[in-house]
């Protein structure tokens, strides 16, 4: 698999990366080692994670397989703080204090000493952005994270922390940016990639395949074995079962057709290919599945397709 660079950063990655949200709940350890093994096989290195993935058991399940399945030296480990949902409730909280206390548990739940990349979660706008950044500073100083980056901030948002930590050369420099992109949503073409492409950091796109929309699963219903089936992911699917959507689904199904792909080696493949970005992350419930998705490694699209999909998906 082709190995890209994070930004300006001596960190590569491979231009797949596996995500593990459902790691722990949907996808037991025998499912994620399988998976693993895998994506390991095929040339892949970068996992991505979270300290809110299964509330924890996603790093709970990575760090089992650190040291059996792969060695620590063979992956890069991304994971993300910021984000909790105490008593059912979704908080935001990017102060220094809860920050460090995060990664903290995230090293022990990953049986690891530090994380290659370690990710602000979201924009917090109740906490001062300069106290959030010293947060990414001490895990950086400190070797409990290789390197740092951000999630899911805004055009300007990004732009803000980026350019603080890049006046001071003894601050972390962030060297990647984790946001949603696919043919179903472009809106980081808005500012995020001209941002990312301008400050030289790396785009992580998560969602690659439209929150599984893009794979053409729903076009006669909802199956019962799918996300959008599941009570704790039918609101992350549903913003994407409308009529404009659907004729997106449509245009890529029709290309895979005339190419004699599947529907998410189309849609994957044109993400993966866009400028700018460095690793398309993608997730999947079985081993099975995730060989499939792979698949997507043995193709590239032609010019004409990538244009149409191009107009057919503008904002």
């Amino acid at each position: 698999m082709e190995m890209r660079r994070a930004g300006k950063s001596g960190l590569s990655l491979s231009r797949l990366g596996l995500g593990t949200m459902t790691w722990g709940r949907d996808t037991d350890t025998h499912e994620a080692a399988d998976q693993c093994r895998a994506f390991i096989d095929a040339g892949g290195n970068f996992l991505d994670t979270s300290s809110t993935y299964g509330d924890g058991d996603s790093e709970r399940v990575i760090g089992g397989l650190l040291g059996t399945l792969m060695q620590r030296e063979q992956v890069v480990i991304a994971t993300k703080a910021g984000i909790s949902f105490p008593n059912g409730i979704r908080t935001v909280n990017n102060s220094r204090q809860s920050l460090i206390s995060e990664l903290d548990k995230s090293l022990a739940r990953l049986e690891t000493d530090y994380v290659d990349i370690w990710q602000i979660h979201s924009w917090d706008p109740n906490n001062p952005l300069e106290d959030t950044l010293s947060a990414l500073d001490l895990a950086y100083t400190s070797g409990r994270a290789r390197y740092v980056g951000i999630s899911n901030f805004s055009g300007w948002q990004s732009a803000r922390a980026i350019t603080i930590q890049d006046s001071n050369s003894a601050k972390a420099p962030i060297i990647s940016h984790q946001i949603e992109y696919s043919l179903l949503n472009r809106s980081a073409e808005e500012e995020v990639l001209p941002c990312a492409d301008e400050t030289e950091v790396g785009v992580l796109a998560w969602a690659p395949l439209g929150r599984g929309v893009l794979t053409g699963k729903y076009r006669n219903g909802i199956p019962s074995d799918s996300r959008a089936a599941a009570p704790h992911f039918v609101k992350h699917v549903e913003p994407y079962l409308h009529p404009d959507s659907q004729a997106i689904v449509e245009a890529v199904c029709a290309a895979a057709d005339g190419l004699g792909f599947a529907p998410l080696e189309v849609a994957l493949a044109w993400v993966r290919d866009t400028p700018g970005i460095t690793s398309a992350i993608v997730g999947a419930r079985t081993g099975a599945q995730l060989r499939g998705i792979l698949k997507s490694e043995e193709i590239s699209l032609p010019d004409v397709v990538r244009s149409a999909l191009d107009e057919v998906s503008a904002l």
